[in-house]
């Protein structure tokens, strides 16, 4: 059961002011979490309406792990948490954006500050790295590259 308003008509999703999200067939939506401060994008990851809630009430980022199929707060295993600055839904309210303070050396599982951290070149479709390095070492925060 849902903690969130039923949504309504169309005009009260799209113009109104109650938060009443929309999640997919699997009970998900996709959340990005962007740099506050740098407005760079850091991961892109899904929520379900628990994961959601618990991101309001903490004031940090809490996702659904689809491939645990487990709640998973970011940063409780790296201490690389996401401190809440502001969240956005998109005009029918089935994503969100999430502008947060990056607590620690990087949002990425792969010791980088970001999970984008590659750029594709549109006319070739070869990719190329858009920062240098790691930002954390992998093996030493998860026990694991």
């Amino acid at each position: 059961m849902s903690t969130f308003p039923d949504r309504g008509d169309k005009k009260q999703v799209e113009e109104g002011l109650g938060f009443t999200p929309k999640f997919d067939s699997d009970g998900l939506m996709p959340a990005m979490a962007i740099d506050a401060t740098t407005k760079e994008p850091l991961m892109l990851a899904y929520m379900n309406a628990e994961s959601l809630q618990l991101t309001l009430e903490k004031g940090e980022a809490v996702y659904w792990s689809r491939s645990r199929q487990e709640i998973w707060h970011k940063g409780a295993t790296s201490g690389h948490v996401q401190k809440i600055q502001e969240i956005r839904t998109d005009c029918d309210q089935d994503a969100i954006i999430l502008y947060v303070e990056q607590i620690g050396a990087g949002a990425c599982h792969t010791g980088r500050s970001g999970c984008f951290y590659r750029k594709i070149n549109a006319a070739s479709g070869e990719m190329s790295f858009v920062e240098d390095g790691k930002a954390f070492d992998p093996e030493s925060v998860y026990g694991k590259a």
